[in-house]
């Protein structure tokens, strides 16, 4: 009797921690919103904390654990690179937003 408690704690410990650690990787076009939040966001700074949380929120997911600048290049080549210079120098930027559930 004492191993089936036992292994039935087990199992409730499993699953709390496997649903607890459902999460994903979002990655968005980094555009410039004329309040500096595109840049707090590509920077990892602190004030794209509560721009990262709605995004996630938005999707049905609890909270962002992190979020930070990406390149093109660690989209495995599906992000087209455009040619020439962007005046504002924010072209090509992604971002990535990890969601926690």
């Amino acid at each position: 009797m004492k191993s089936l408690t036992a292994l039935l704690a087990c199992l409730f410990v499993a699953a709390a921690s496997a649903a607890s650690a459902d999460s994903r990787v979002f990655i968005i076009g980094n555009q410039s919103d004329g309040y500096g939040i595109d840049q707090c966001l590509a920077k990892g700074e602190k004030c794209g904390a509560r721009a990262a949380e709605a995004y996630c929120q938005s999707r049905e997911f609890v909270q962002a654990t992190a979020y930070r600048r990406v390149d093109p290049d660690e989209i495995t080549g599906s992000v087209p690179k455009s040619p020439g210079n962007c005046a504002r120098g924010g072209c090509n930027e992604y971002i990535a937003i990890t969601c926690q559930r």
